[in-house]
Formats: structure tokens, sequence, C-alpha cells
């Protein structure tokens, strides 16, 4: 379940969008979907272990209410890094989701 109580922190759901210049050409920008409260939850120790038992860089968890449409092809801006959503994960019926993401490089 989704703690209302723990949302405490500012993130935007960003979308890549398609423009085409006069010239013809297409341009590519992150453009913002939604900014929302969210909560961060640190994982545990065995999350972050990964094949050989190196940790993996850059994954967070995000809690956030109900958004519809939301896809791995989005990503989630927090305190000025990019995490590219690597899985969403529905809490509840429609209550909240969990979004896992990986920093970009």
């Amino acid at each position: 379940m989704l703690n209302i109580g723990k949302l405490d922190r500012r993130i935007s759901i960003e979308r890549e969008t398609e423009t085409v210049k006069p010239s013809g050409s297409v341009a590519k920008a992150w453009a913002t979907v939604a900014t929302v409260w969210a909560e961060i939850v640190q994982q545990t120790a065995s999350e972050f272990l990964t094949g050989f038992g190196e940790a993996e860089n850059g994954t967070m968890i995000f809690r956030v209410r109900w958004i519809p449409g939301l896809t791995t092809a989005d990503r989630v801006t927090y305190a000025g890094k990019v995490y590219d959503l690597k899985e969403i994960t529905e809490l509840g019926r429609r209550d909240g989701l969990e979004l896992r993401g990986a920093a970009t490089s």
C-alpha cells in the first residue's frame, strides 16, 4: 500500500517527443508529462547485488500515486539526475505505482 504521508520528494516524469522542423528534419526532446510527489524507497543490500557481487550503480525506486499511461520508455528526473525506467509495478488497485529507475551515464 502507498503511504501518502511519505510522499515528500518532488520528481518530474518525462516522455520523449519528436517535432518536425521546417527543414524536414526530426528533432527529439524530452517533455515533462507530470511533476508529482514521490517516496524514495531505500533498497536492501540484496537488491543492490548483481551477478558477481558488484553493486548496481544509480538504481532508485520511487513510489508515486497512480498515473495512467506510464511506460518504461518514460524517465524520471530527481535532484538533477535522470533515471531511465526499468520496471513499473502497480501498488494495490490503482492506488499507486512503484517506479524502478537506473541513472543514465
